[in-house]
Formats: C-alpha cells, sequence, structure tokens
C-alpha cells in the first residue's frame, strides 16, 4: 500500500492543561473522521495530565514525548495536518518565538515551516490571556496560517460546573484539506 492509499495522519499535541485527561474524545472524533491518529505530548502533560497507556491503547502507538535518537525508528510517519488541543500559554509562546526545546514544539515548529495545516483549541486563563506577549504569539502564529478555535479559559460556572471544552472544533478547523 502507498502512503496515498493510507488513511490521513493527524498529530495530536497535547499540553498540560487539566482537560487534557479528555483527549481521547478529540482521538476518537478523528478516528470517526478516518484519520489515523498519533499524539506527542509536552513532557508535564506526559507525566500525568492524561493516561498515556489508554491513549497508547486507542491509538496503536506510543504516546511520543522524547526526542528519538538517529538510530530509532520513526514511530509515525509524516503528518498531513497537526491538532493541538488544549494549547496553554507556555508552548504558544515558545512555539510563535521559535523555541523547540521540546519534542512538542519542535514539531510545532517544523509542522509551521512546512506549510502542514496546524489547528489550535487554546486553553488558557483570562489574565494569562491578557499578557501583550500572547496577543502578539497568536498574531505571529496567525499570519504563519495557524488556525485557532475560541480560547478556554475553564472557569467555573455559578453552580459549580466548568464548561465543555469542544474537541472537536480542532479537526473543523482543519477543514479542508
Amino acid at each position: 500500500m502507498t502512503r496515498q492509499d493510507e488513511k490521513p495522519f493527524l498529530y495530536v499535541v497535547v499540553c498540560a492543561a487539566g482537560i487534557a485527561s479528555g483527549v481521547g474524545r478529540l482521538i476518537t472524533a478523528a478516528q470517526e473522521r478516518a484519520w489515523e491518529v498519533g499524539v506527542i505530548a509536552t513532557p508535564l502533560a506526559a507525566g500525568g495530565f492524561f493516561d498515556t497507556e489508554a491513549v497508547a491503547a486507542r491509538t496503536g502507538r506510543p504516546v511520543r514525548s522524547a526526542w528519538r535518537t538517529a538510530a530509532d525508528p520513526r514511530p509515525f510517519p509524516p503528518p498531513d495536518a497537526v491538532a493541538v488541543a488544549p494549547a496553554t500559554f507556555n508552548t504558544v509562546n515558545k512555539w510563535a518565538a521559535g523555541i523547540a526545546d521540546t519534542l512538542a514544539l519542535g514539531t510545532l515548529c517544523e509542522a509551521t515551516g512546512l506549510d502542514i495545516p496546524v489547528a489550535v483549541l487554546p486553553c488558557v486563563a483570562d489574565a494569562l490571556a491578557a499578557h501583550p506577549a500572547y496577543q502578539d504569539s497568536l498574531d505571529r502564529l496567525r499570519g504563519m496560517g495557524v488556525r485557532f478555535g475560541e480560547p478556554y479559559n475553564g472557569e467555573v460556572r455559578p453552580d459549580g460546573s466548568r464548561p465543555d471544552f469542544a474537541w472537536e472544533r480542532v479537526l473543523d478547523l482543519l477543514r479542508p484539506l
């Protein structure tokens, strides 16, 4: 089978935010839309923000958070698109600045350099979202063609609940491919 005969491959980049525990919803939605999925997590996110074993079982691939050595085989094919959900303040700012000090950030920097479609669902508290550096980072990334969904601040409602995170929205942002 040639690469053209295979399903498109989606990299899902997961950052360290409390809602990361729901990333399985995104994976399921992507698979239902005929994507193959590979997950790349920031080191902090991989350290307990979601169940990496369950995600690996669901995708059939290891969750990656560290660089591979030159002798290691590539565990994922090149991506057809990248979804970043949830995207934190730290990741957005470092990515916009071209800092590639983790596999997740290196992947994002490379994807924008290769003109691979990237869609992002930010998860940033209002106080951080108001920071001028964050606004500059959003502008810079949008200028590189990165597509952003509505930000999620996770604020608690009067009834004690939190709004749902719109996982599937990041897939909608990748249309048409």
